[in-house]
């Protein structure tokens, strides 16, 4: 069984944006029931079907499989659309981790979330002087919830 372990923080500034070279993601949730999530995504020219599990102490069960991106296109289309999340994806290197930065397009433009994986929860972290609060056990923040829940709704839905 695949573990993620996994950090995510609000960008507090732009001086990451020199750092890494963004790709494409659009990715659509197919079924989300009981802690489980099955996405849908097409990162760049490849296509993937993964199945999470429910989150504890930052860590849940994953697993990812490669498809055809034909047929992520056609599940995107059949099952997710309209509630697809955009955004590009920057890779960031820095010390001993690789900070993954989603630039969000779309429905949720204007955040900007970064994300570590790690390899034990308890795992001391440095964050870079870009990064700002840490959002890991807000579920609004969850790509499965921004696709119900876009971030420019989020004014109104608190009004």
């Amino acid at each position: 069984m695949g573990t993620e372990i996994e950090r995510k923080f609000l960008v507090k500034s732009d001086a990451w944006r020199s750092l890494g070279v963004g790709k494409p993601y659009r990715q659509g949730y197919v079924f989300k029931s009981t802690g489980v999530t099955v996405r849908v995504r097409i990162a760049g020219t490849q296509g993937y079907l993964t199945l999470k599990g429910k989150a504890e102490n930052y860590a849940r069960p994953e697993f990812e499989y490669e498809i055809p991106v034909n047929d992520a296109q056609e599940m995107l289309e059949l099952w997710c659309h309209p509630r697809i999340v955009e955004k590009i994806r920057y890779r960031i290197p820095c010390g001993d981790l690789v900070w993954e930065v989603d630039e969000f397009q779309g429905f949720n433009q204007g955040l900007i979330l970064a994300e570590v994986e790690l390899s034990a929860a308890n795992q001391v972290i440095d964050l870079p002087d870009w990064v700002g609060q840490e959002v890991s056990e807000q579920d609004r923040y969850y790509n499965s919830s921004l696709a119900l829940h876009p971030y420019s709704l989020w004014a109104t839905d608190e009004s």
